[in-house]
């Protein structure tokens, strides 16, 4: 319910303002879906537990590209904007490359110790003001969809508004409850944080964006759906982690590179895969192609801890 209210408010209130449904896709749905691990992040940070905020903000990236996109385009297979190719994605992957960067002290520097620094964090909110007015350029030189190319119901302002309001509010909540259940359950069975991180609190915070992008690939709403994985992935790491390494530095254990390594890899596979098959189309076969392989990270990562 939801997600079915986002994706109606915000592709009504784009086409109402003529503003692109990417541009939305990329701010207003990215922005609320990624508030559950806004959230799990900025109260991981601050009850000491960096693995889990830093494995949150990862691990959610990986399954937002190959778990989210891969059952959305498995659903319906999803064309993607050439802007969306040539720049936000590789702006995505410029923002996983700087997490391992910036995380990797020891290894890069020699440094007695890695840290997500308060510089780390002020550097990624800057580049993410960059991004936003990147967004800001979209939405005056893009405007509304073309006609044709997607039904939209349309609803007044003030409903617009509401509902998707109402949609982000509900998929807070729904994310917030199960992370925490999910967090202690993992806690009773002595898992470790960074682990806890990287699957059950990613994959949970991550279900606003899968319950999002799925309802949006049901309603042919492409631009939200794709639109909402790729800004979500830049929302984590530049909004999300540069707020919360700015707030409090946080310790950095290089045993996420790994994982680190496969969001990179996760992000560049989406890229190549625009060049596969039709070009710009993330097709059927490629979506249960990524399904496949997430699941393969999991099994490897549960094996490997």
């Amino acid at each position: 319910m939801g997600a079915e209210a986002l994706v109606r408010g915000a592709s009504s209130l784009a086409k109402k303002l003529g503003i692109s449904a990417l541009a939305i896709g990329l701010t207003v749905v990215a922005f609320g879906t990624s508030t559950p691990e806004l959230v799990v992040n900025l109260f991981s940070a601050f009850r000491g537990t960096a693995d889990i905020a830093i494995g949150n903000v990862i691990g959610s990236n990986i399954s937002n590209i190959l778990l989210i996109l891969g059952v959305a385009a498995a659903i319906s297979p999803l064309v993607v904007k050439r802007s969306t190719v040539w720049k936000e994605i590789p702006f995505a992957l410029l923002a996983i490359v700087l997490v391992f960067i910036m995380g990797n002290d020891v290894l890069i520097d020699g440094a007695s110790d890695s840290l997500m620094s308060r510089t780390d964090g002020l550097l990624m909110i800057s580049l993410f003001i960059i991004f936003m007015y990147y967004i800001w350029g979209i939405a005056r030189t893009e405007g509304p969809p073309v006609e044709g190319e997607s039904e939209v119901k349309m609803y007044s302002t003030g409903i617009s508004i509401l509902l998707t309001l109402a949609g982000i509010g509900a998929l807070f909540l729904g994310g917030k409850l199960l992370v925490d259940s999910a967090v202690g359950i993992a806690r009773l069975a002595g898992l470790s944080e960074a682990l806890i991180g990287l699957t059950i609190v990613a994959v949970g915070t991550s279900i606003p964006e899968m319950a999002t992008s799925v309802v949006a690939a049901i309603h042919k709403q492409n631009d939200i759906a794709v639109g909402n994985i790729v800004g979500s992935n830049i929302f984590n790491i530049f909004w999300i982690l540069g707020l919360t390494s700015t707030l409090l530095p946080l310790p950095f254990n290089t045993d996420v590179n790994f994982d680190v390594l496969i969001c990179i890899m996760a992000t560049l596979i989406l890229f190549l895969a625009m060049f596969v098959g039709k070009r710009h189309k993330l097709e059927r076969w490629q979506g249960i192609l990524f399904v496949l392989l997430y699941a393969g990270y999991l099994f490897y990562i549960i094996q490997r801890r």
